[in-house]
């Protein structure tokens, strides 16, 4: 049955209800006026008692009372009518004219003639008391008010300047701690233009476009339309957010307002508050006075969320956390395979220990209110600017002036677009979203070229490419960086002038980071050499959608060694048969160490397999590249192939997950025969690249290559392994060192050393 609504004033029975405030409301005035008449008495005359001064006031000011009794008797007509129908009927035949002559005003003109009334009886019962304490007829006495109000005037300027220093105080603190956090560049202080950003063009073309609605709005405002206010760029980190922003300023010859990222963190509730209004006023200020202004808010996710962050700002840490093994886990791997360890770790909460996500009210830092004031600042209603046009005009009645179109862009950058609010990203507030994203090859070429325009170089164009191939996910920052160091190493070498050479020396040092100054013993040295040749060998083998960067065997922070690899071209779709060699690269190590060793393996294969083990779960089970085209996702949300029909949901899962499984292990088990079979071919190469790693340490993928098919590279000489007297001593080393493995002592024979043959 539905509830009965609420019944209109029409419709009602009875009177409505007074509140205990309007009721009593004239009673109590009436009541302290007739206190303080009698209080004046006893002044006056001080052998007078209290009850003798409340009757001769009750016999002097009879009509004081009179109306206190009429007050009564309305108060009670107002009570019989709102707990008597009958009577609050009866009264509405008869005497309801009154209320039609009060209705015919208009209710603002009866609002102002009560507020008169009540002006009125406020001040004659002041000018009776003034006239008792002063002796004076009641309106004389109203003419001794402002001589009153001057003698008290010294007390209540104490009183007034004591409240005016407390307020003076609070507001200087609040007004102190609000300044600061927002730097201001006016046009000709910005040199950067949309030239020197590279690398984003299909950005800076979008860009473009906001431009030059900002410049001339009504080429949109004419139509109806309206100018896009706001534009988040977002991406990883280094890619020239920071940079765009900056450019468009420069482009639009309009101020730039630069919004630190803890501008808003701060020690009291409330300032942030007065920031976020303080930033606004000196933009529409701004915006008046130079045709428009650009504000750029840096890591915008410090401005808070008002709902619960994401896992995801802790993806780098999982990843590094996942990785690192001794193996350096699966940082030979593709960037996707890559990607898919880490989302994998991410859904299962495998370091869910380590961290509390989340943060809600407010969170991120931007302090209570903040938030919220800016979305109002954004979006919000904008009042009337001016003392004169707010307070005067409306003083006067008229209608003040509707405020100016401010042209403001606010442009926001973030690495972590999941954690801003979603009511900061509807349209209206941040109307374009544009990624920046990693720099195509074309991209890093230019960005290249103009970073080595600022030095001295000998790179040649076809080096330039090749350097631009072998760093496929450089951002603008780390290949300014990259050259940066290069100029170091050359100068440390007494050059002014960059080489290849340089180049690559400061790419390797910026991806694996100073090796540790530690030295393996000779047979754990050979195993981690034996290791990476595998990982080597297997990788040029069989991964044709990727090329090998660099090989080591130098221990670094959280790795004992690495063979990297990368691709050489922007590749944005993945084959099954790309997955099965980066599997077979992954699970190279097991096969070759187990046949290496007689059978035994270490540790460092774990993170191997973990990789092997989930790119072979997504083929098995969602990408359709096993044995089995059904979707393992599809069948786990809708409880697919529980056998049996008296088996629970949870029976069912786990024959899911055990079929999967099956799956999945058949699928790594025929792959790691597979790899046995190719390294047990290879078995030499395996050797001779194991033996150029515990030589040279660390090589280039070139010089892998040199090693596989016996030619010369840029550190290693292959063509020593192609002789068979090579080979043998090769070999003799390894099996010496076997046996040194067996009995944990030092091989008895020494690795061998070759001489480069006659060119």
């Amino acid at each position: 049955m539905s509830e009965q609504s609420r019944p209109r004033d029409t419709d009602r029975k009875t009177r409505i209800h007074l509140t205990f405030y309007d009721r009593t409301k004239f009673l109590i005035l009436f009541a302290i006026v007739f206190f303080v008449l009698a209080w004046a008495s006893m002044a006056d005359n001080p052998l007078l008692s209290f009850s003798d001064a409340l009757t001769r006031t009750a016999s002097d000011r009879s009509w004081l009372l009179i109306l206190a009794g009429v007050e009564v008797v309305r108060q009670l007509h107002f009570l019989l009518s709102e707990l008597l129908a009958p009577y609050h009927g009866i009264w509405l035949r008869y005497f309801s004219f009154i209320d039609r002559l009060l209705h015919k005003l208009s209710d603002w003109n009866r609002y102002r003639l009560g507020r008169v009334i009540k002006w009125l009886l406020f001040v004659a019962l002041l000018s009776v008391v003034l006239g008792a304490i002063y002796k004076e007829t009641p309106v004389r006495a109203l003419f001794f008010a402002p001589k009153a109000l001057w003698s008290a005037l010294p007390m209540l300027g104490q009183l007034l300047f004591a409240v005016f220093f407390v307020v003076i105080q609070f507001a200087a603190i609040f007004w102190f701690l609000s300044r600061g956090g927002m730097d201001t560049y006016f046009p000709d202080d910005i040199r950067t233009r949309f030239s020197d950003v590279w690398g984003q063009d299909h950005v800076l073309n979008r860009i473009r476009e906001n431009l030059l609605f900002l410049e001339s709005p009504e080429l949109i405002e004419k139509h109806g339309g309206y100018v896009p206010g706001g534009i988040l760029l977002w991406g990883p980190p280094g890619t020239g957010k920071t940079l765009m922003a900056e450019s468009m300023a420069g482009e639009t010859g309009k101020p730039f307002v630069f919004v630190d990222p803890g501008a808003f963190t701060n020690m009291f509730m409330g300032v942030g508050v007065l920031k976020v209004k303080s930033l606004f006023r000196k933009l529409r200020k701004l915006a008046l006075r130079y045709g428009g202004v650009v504000v750029f808010f840096d890591e915008a996710d410090s401005l808070g969320n008002r709902g619960i962050s994401t896992p995801s700002m802790f993806k780098s840490h999982l990843e590094n956390s996942i990785f690192a093994t001794p193996c350096n886990g699966g940082n030979y791997l593709s960037d996707p395979g890559k990607s898919l360890v880490t989302a994998s770790a991410i859904s299962s909460n495998k370091l869910s220990s380590k961290f509390v996500v989340g943060g809600g009210g407010g969170g991120g830092g931007g302090g209570m209110g903040t938030l919220q004031a800016l979305l109002t600042e954004l979006s919000g209603l904008k009042k009337p600017r001016g003392f004169i046009n707010r307070i005067v005009r409306r003083a006067l009645g008229m209608r003040p002036k509707n405020p100016p179109k401010y042209r403001i862009l606010v442009v926001m950058a973030t690495n972590m677009p999941e954690a801003l609010d979603e009511a900061l990203l509807r349209p209206g507030r941040i109307d374009r979203m544009y990624r920046v994203g990693y720099p195509s090859k074309a991209g890093r070429i230019r960005t290249y070229e103009g970073y080595l325009a600022k030095v001295s170089h000998s790179l040649t164009t076809e080096e330039i490419d090749k350097l631009a191939t072998i760093t496929p996910y450089a951002t603008g920052a780390i290949i300014k960086d990259t050259i940066n160091e290069a100029l170091i190493m050359a100068i440390r070498n007494g050059r002014t002038s960059i080489t290849w050479t340089d180049v690559i020396k400061a790419k390797q040092l910026k991806d694996l980071g100073p090796a540790e100054d530690v030295e393996y013993i000779e047979r754990e040295r050979h195993a981690v050499a034996v290791h990476e040749a595998c990982h080597g060998v297997m990788a040029y083998l069989v991964r044709q959608h990727m090329a090998i960067d660099l090989a080591t065997i130098e221990k670094g922070s959280d790795y004992l060694g690495m063979v990297a690899s990368i691709p050489p071209d922007d590749q944005f779709t993945r084959w099954r048969t790309e997955y099965e060699a980066d599997i077979l690269v992954s699970i190279a190590s097991l096969a070759g160490e187990r046949m290496f060793f007689d059978g035994d393996n270490s540790s460092g294969v774990s993170g191997d397999l973990e990789s092997a083990t989930t790119i072979a779960s997504f083929m098995e089970g969602h990408w359709g590249m096993g044995s089995t085209i059904s979707s393992h996702a599809s069948n786990r949300r809708n409880e697919v192939g529980a056998p049996g029909g008296n088996r629970g949901k949870e029976d069912g899962a786990k024959d899911l997950r055990m079929a999967l499984g099956d799956r999945i292990e058949n699928n790594l088990t025929s792959l790691l025969a597979r790899a046995e079979e190719i390294l047990q071919e290879n078995k030499f190469k395996v050797l001779s690249l194991a033996h150029a790693l515990e030589t040279h340490k660390t090589i280039s993928g070139d010089d892998v290559i040199a090693v596989m098919n016996g030619n010369t590279g840029p550190l290693v000489d292959g063509r020593p392994y192609l002789k068979q007297e090579n080979l043998d001593a090769i070999w003799k080393y390894h099996q010496a060192a076997v046996v040194a493995h067996k009995k944990h002592e030092r091989p008895e024979v020494s690795i061998p050393v070759f001489e480069a043959p006659q060119a």
